[in-house]
This record gives C-alpha cells, sequence and structure tokens, in this order.
C-alpha cells in the first residue's frame, strides 16, 4: 500500500488507535501524525531519575519493578496492589486500586507515568498509565539516547504515539518517499535549513539535542512562512481591490469635532490623524490597525477619521462589542458633535449628520427607523455590535469601517461588515490591549500598524497595589476604607467581580480564557467570588450606607444602559460589576478599582481593568485583592502587573504567563492552523525573515505557481473556515 502524507491513519494504524487519535488528539492523517511533535526529551537515565520528582509533577519515568504485594483493604471492599520501582537513584511506590497487572513482576522495566502523590512522606503514583518493556524492539527503543515524550491523552499514551510514528518511519521506501517538501531549495539553502524528511526523522528519533534543534527550525520555518504567505496574500487581494477615496474637505464636520474638543491632541494623535486622512485620500482601502495604551486616545482618533469620510459623501461605521460599548460610543459621540450630530432634527445643523446605534436589542419601531437611516444615507455615522453584520443591515456608501477591540472579533467579522461597502471600505482596526511585534505581524499581519503611546495631559495616574487576603487581612479593611475616603471626597469607585452570582447559567465572565492559575493542583479552591454576592456583603458590611449598584452581562440592555448613566452621572458611588466594564467604560470621576480575586484574570485584562479609573485629573488607585501567596507563581505576576503601568511591557508578560494559543486564538492547539513549535518570544527575529520571504514569493511574476507543495500548504490554510490563527475572539 503506497503511503502518502495525507492517507487516513485508518489504513496504517487500524480503526480503534485511528479512531481515538482523531476523537482525543486531532490527529487524522499520517501528515497530521508526523507533524504531532514531541513535547519533550527524556535523556536514558535521566527520565527514570526518581530522586528528582516532586509532588504534583506530572511525569514519565522509566523505572524496574522491586516488589508487588496484594493485600484486602481495611476500611472498603476489595484489594489495594501496591508495586515498588525503582531506578537505582531512588524509588517509588505504584498504587492500585482493585485492579491487579499480572505482568507486573519483581525485575521488570516499565515506563510509567502519571501525577506524583505523596502518602505518609513517600512519594507515589496512584493507577498510572503503563508500558512494560518486553522483546527486542522495545529493548532497542529505551536504549536510545532520547526518548520522545509526546503530548497525550487518555486513551492514546505517548508509547503508543511512538510506536504509530516509528511504523510511518519504517514504512517501505522511507521519508523521502513519503515526504514532499514544500519549501523552495532557495530558501532551504539561504538560511541553511535540513530537508523535510530529514527535519522529521531527527524530531521524532533524534540522537542529539543538537539534531532536535536543527529539526525544530527548519519545522518552524514551515509554520511562519506558510502563515507569513497566507497573510501577504490577503495583503495583496486588498491592494488589488480598488476602493473610493475620501479626501479631507475644510468647513465641514471634521473641522467641527476638531473645534468642539474640550482638550487639545497629543502629538501622537496629530501624527496618527494625519496618516489616517493621507490614507483615506488614496482610493487603495486603509488596512491598518491602531494600537494603544487605555486611555490613549484612539476614539478620538477614529472619530476624525470617521468625520473625514463623512464629509467626502460617505458613511463610517464603528463595530463595538458589547452593547454598553456601543451604547457610550453613540451618547460621546453625539454630546461631542452636538446639534451637528442632529441633522433632520429640529435642533439640528442641516450641515451634519445623523449618529444612529444599531444593536439587537432595539424595539423593532426605533430598528426600523435606523435600518431605514442607514439605507438612506442619512445616518453618516452608523455604531453598532455584530447586529450591524446581519442581513437586512445596508449601507447607502459605506467608505470606512472602524473596528473597536479587535481581540473581540474575529476576520470573518471584520470581512463580514466590508462586504457591506459597494466598494471595498478603508478599515481601521483598533485595540487597547498593546501588542508585542511578534503578535503583531502573526495575527494582523495583513494590516499595517500605528501605534498610540502618549497620554493625553491632565491624566491624574494609577498606582497599584496587590492586597494579599489571606497573609494580610487587615489589608482588605484597609482597602475598603480607602474607598470610602475617596467616595467622600467627592469621587467613584469600581468593585469587579469574575462571576455574577446566583443567575441561571452563571459562569466567570473571563473574556480571554486563560487559565485562572499556575500554582499546581487546586482541587480544593474556592469559587470565585460573584457579583452579587460580594454586593450584598459590602452593603450590609465596610460599604454601607454609600450609594452601589450591581452591572454585569446577563442584565437587559437597557437595565445595562441605565445604570451605566447613573454612575456617568454620579447618581451610584460605588459600582459592582463583571469585566463588562472592561473595555471602554469612560467615567472621569471614578478614581479606585477594587479586583477581587484578581489572580481570576489575565495580565491584559487586569491592565484594561485599571485604565477604567483616572481617567479625569484625579489621581486614581487600584487594588488587587487575591489570596495567592505572594511567593507563588501567580503573587509575582500580580506584583509584575502592579509595578508597571507600561502596556507593552506588560503585553509581554502576559506572553510568557499564558498559553500563547491565548493570544492567538485557537492556533497553538488547533490541528488546521499550522502552529505547534513556533513561539512568538523566542522566533521575533525567524517571523520578520519569514514575511520578507513571503513577500519576496509573492512578488513575482509566477507567485506560488513553480512551488505546488507550498502552495498547497497555503491553500489548505486560506480555506480553513475557522481561521484559527487569526481567529481572538
Amino acid at each position: 500500500m503506497a503511503v502518502t502524507m495525507g492517507t487516513p491513519l485508518t489504513r496504517v494504524l487500524g480503526p480503534k488507535t485511528a479512531a481515538s487519535m482523531a476523537d482525543q488528539l486531532g490527529l487524522h492523517t499520517v501528515g497530521d501524525l508526523l507533524r504531532h511533535y514531541p513535547r519533550r526529551y527524556a535523556r536514558r537515565g535521566e527520565q527514570a531519575d526518581l530522586a528528582d520528582v516532586q509532588v504534583g509533577d506530572r511525569v514519565t519515568v522509566l523505572a524496574q519493578v522491586r516488589s508487588v504485594t496484594t493485600r484486602p483493604m481495611r476500611n472498603r471492599r476489595g484489594s489495594l496492589t501496591e508495586v515498588v520501582v525503582g531506578d537505582g537513584s531512588g524509588r517509588m511506590k505504584l498504587v492500585f486500586f482493585n485492579h491487579r497487572h499480572a505482568q507486573l513482576k519483581p525485575n521488570a522495566w516499565g515506563m510509567f507515568a502519571g501525577t506524583v502523590g505523596e502518602w505518609r512522606g513517600e512519594k507515589q503514583f496512584a493507577h498510572p498509565d503503563m508500558h512494560l518493556l518486553e522483546g527486542v524492539d522495545d529493548e532497542d527503543d529505551w536504549a536510545r539516547a532520547l526518548v520522545p515524550i509526546y503530548p497525550a491523552s487518555k486513551d492514546v499514551s505517548s508509547w503508543v504515539i511512538q510506536k504509530s510514528v516509528k511504523l510511518l518511519l519504517g514504512a517501505s521506501g522511507g521519508l523521502e518517499e513519503l515526504v514532499e517538501d514544500p519549501l523552495p531549495e532557495e530558501i532551504r539553502a539561504r538560511h541553511g535549513l535540513l530537508p523535510l524528511a530529514g527535519a522529521l526523522l531527527d524530531i521524532h528519533r533524534p540522537t542529539t539535542l543538537e539534531d532536535v534543534e536543527r529539526a525544530e527550525s527548519r519545522l518552524k520555518w514551515d509554520e511562519a512562512l506558510v502563515l507569513q504567505l497566507t497573510l501577504a496574500a490577503r495583503r495583496r487581494a486588498a491592494a488589488l481591490e480598488p476602493g473610493i477615496a475620501r479626501p479631507r474637505r475644510s468647513g465641514g464636520l471634521l473641522d467641527a469635532v476638531d473645534a468642539a474638543l474640550p482638550f487639545a491632541l497629543t502629538e501622537g494623535q496629530r501624527e496618527v490623524g494625519e496618516e489616517l486622512a493621507a490614507e483615506l485620500d488614496r482610493d487603495q482601502p486603509m488596512h491598518r490597525l491602531l494600537q494603544g495604551e487605555v486611555g490613549s486616545g484612539k476614539t478620538v482618533v477614529a472619530l476624525r477619521a470617521m468625520a473625514q469620510v463623512v464629509d467626502a459623501g460617505g458613511q463610517a461605521a464603528l463595530l463595538a462589542p458589547t452593547e454598553v460599548l456601543a451604547a457610550q460610543h453613540a451618547r460621546g459621540i453625539r454630546q461631542l458633535l452636538g446639534p451637528l450630530g442632529r441633522a433632520g432634527e429640529l435642533d439640528g445643523d442641516p450641515a451634519g449628520t445623523r449618529v444612529t446605534l444599531l444593536t439587537g436589542s432595539l424595539k423593532a419601531a426605533v430598528k426600523r427607523q435606523a435600518l431605514a437611516e442607514v439605507a438612506d444615507g442619512s445616518a453618516g455615522i452608523v455604531i453598532g455590535t455584530h447586529a450591524l453584520l446581519q442581513q437586512g443591515v445596508d449601507f447607502a456608501d459605506l467608505g470606512l469601517v472602524v473596528v473597536d477591540e479587535q481581540h473581540r472579533f474575529g476576520v470573518e467579522q471584520r470581512d463580514a461588515l466590508r462586504a457591506k461597502g459597494n466598494r471595498p471600505p478603508h478599515v481601521l482596526v483598533m485595540t487597547a490591549t498593546p501588542i508585542p511585534r511578534t503578535v503583531a505581524m502573526t495575527v494582523y499581519g495583513d494590516l499595517e500598524t500605528s501605534t498610540l503611546r502618549q497620554l493625553p495631559s491632565g491624566r491624574g495616574g494609577v498606582s497599584s497595589s496587590v492586597v494579599p487576603a489571606v497573609e494580610k487581612p487587615g489589608w482588605v479593611d484597609r482597602a475598603w476604607a480607602r474607598l470610602r475616603e475617596e467616595v467622600a471626597a467627592g469621587r467613584q469607585a469600581y468593585v469587579v467581580c469574575p462571576r455574577i452570582g446566583d443567575v441561571p447559567g452563571d459562569e466567570p465572565e473571563d473574556a480571554d480564557g486563560s487559565p485562572p492559575e499556575d500554582d499546581g493542583p487546586r482541587s480544593d479552591r474556592r469559587p470565585p467570588l460573584a457579583v452579587l454576592d460580594v454586593a450584598e456583603l459590602l452593603r450590609d458590611g465596610p460599604l454601607a450606607g454609600l450609594r452601589l449598584d450591581v452591572l454585569h452581562g446577563r442584565m437587559t440592555p437597557d437595565e445595562k444602559d441605565a445604570t451605566m448613566r447613573a454612575f456617568a452621572a454620579g447618581e451610584t458611588q460605588v459600582l459592582v460589576a463583571t469585566t463588562v466594564v472592561e473595555v471602554g467604560v469612560d467615567v472621569p470621576n471614578a478614581t479606585v478599582m477594587v479586583v477581587m480575586d484578581a489572580d481570576r484574570f489575565g495580565v491584559s485584562q487586569l491592565h484594561q481593568l485599571r485604565g477604567r479609573v483616572a481617567r479625569g485629573k484625579h489621581a486614581g488607585l487600584c487594588l488587587l485583592v487575591t489570596d495567592a501567596p505572594t511567593s507563588s507563581p501567580t503573587g509575582q505576576r500580580l506584583a509584575a502587573v502592579a509595578a508597571t503601568s507600561d502596556g507593552f511591557e506588560l503585553a509581554r508578560l502576559d506572553l510568557e504567563t499564558r498559553r500563547e494559543g491565548d493570544v492567538l486564538g485557537a492556533a497553538q492547539s488547533g490541528r488546521r492552523s499550522g502552529i505547534r513549535l513556533l513561539s512568538l518570544l523566542e522566533d521575533e527575529e525567524l517571523i520578520a525573515t519569514a514575511r520578507t520571504e513571503a513577500t519576496a514569493l509573492l512578488a513575482t511574476d509566477r507567485g506560488l505557481a513553480d512551488h505546488p507543495g507550498l502552495a498547497a500548504e497555503v491553500a489548505a490554510l486560506a480555506t480553513d473556515e475557522r481561521a484559527d490563527y487569526l481567529e481572538k475572539a
């Protein structure tokens, strides 16, 4: 049987193993399995170093059975089998309940995998996975200098994967016959890269760690180049679609916006504004990412661009991730424009336009009116949520799409809104989560990037402190006292909790999906604190007498809007909320934020939340309350957040402390996304070089026509309907 990279595993491994690999590891073809790389390598003698394993470690050890005893359990029915294994450096006990292993006999050698526990001071495995070494083939495998340990699952162990890979590597004809190398020979030669067959052999059956390094270097190139080619193709396709120039016009809405601004633009805002104005003046559609520190004034820059498009006869659409934020944008822009934003109304200026809000919760009559204003063009500025993407929302002349908080939207949503233009509109994507250069190149690689670092003058600035609730309970009392002091001085405060509370379907409103913590097994961990519970405790306790209200994602849009209006007007002194306040909420009089269970939030999320205070002239305070020990990785992470307000530095910390897959959406774990080895932190230079190579390849007359293997890899990724590597939501 001829085997290729596309051959289904069912034809090579048998239905049972192939089904388990497909269901639990997402491996379906020979190519999938060969691209399922070892997680690490154990050295002979090192993987069995029982003296070094620690309680809580998930390890695979190679050891010899020393003794086997089986006895009845004292307090319940059944038997307990205890097996002592050793390797010359230490010993460990294996425990099996009601399960005897006849093949576990003294002097047998085996691989044992599990989480190290402890009983009466002695390290042990309870019901470990195991593979006993039997026969010449096994002895040969484990006698190798480096033993590959694979990402495994409940029914597919590392040694099952190893045996399956070995079967493929030994297939007739060898890897040279099986593998077609997609990388052009000149790129391999220019960067000193192994052929693909050699790299796959060395990654799965290396003799030295140098073999592994060379193999990884080549395989990372495959991932980086295919990603960058896909992004470069998007850039080229966008450049080939002519749009409509929207030149600046004096005496129009943009000049009125500039005159109405209650503050002077920062130098950065002016520079980026000129950049956007020049791009809008071209008929090649703008595709730009505007990133900036929390509070750096991105919305004002976007509004000026929208006004320029309206002056040129077009419409601008602003896509916001939540109804709270969409409503706030609409309120703020209407307030700033005044009569110029109410054209057609009794007190409106005929020279202006209409600012129309379109969300899913609008009542039928209001929605019909909004849709009509969008369709006939009287609404020059349209603000909305996902509702803007729906069928039936038709624009008269969509000239600019502004996507706020891109990390909440994927490329598909961006493209869906772009498609509503008669000709491709200009696109401005905004994010307040500062992005390391490698992430920008890899996730937003089809966009040019502008950055706002400078904060508007007159901002009070935020100081942050960690409140270790278990170690120093008195500090929690002091936190509430500080909040009361600020309220007594006429200011307002947020208290943020990870969960809503006694609401059906409640779960943490944790937007970034990051695992709460990295301190090892925490089965005894209490549930995260909830808004409704905390609000009740505060009303009856440390904040008694203050005007307190709650805000969370399961309230109706009208309730949320009324709550935010009351808080913005100063009627509410303390707002107890979930992360629904994380993005864009702007109440200049709020100066204190207390984040409960701060360890349940990601680094970027904490930075976003902190940006909700000190948006006016008064200094702000952010208190991160946690049960985590100060010396734990969690405590250290929170201390790092408290120590700096530099969002770009924190973005790098975020990358270091979270799975990179969280940053790339499903990329790291997504089978079809193609990212398995590439590290955004470690491979910055490689990614930049791959981007250059990708651009050069596509700039040639024939493009990828002479590189069918590479074209196939790009096509497979580009047609992946999930486009995992680009999805941020």
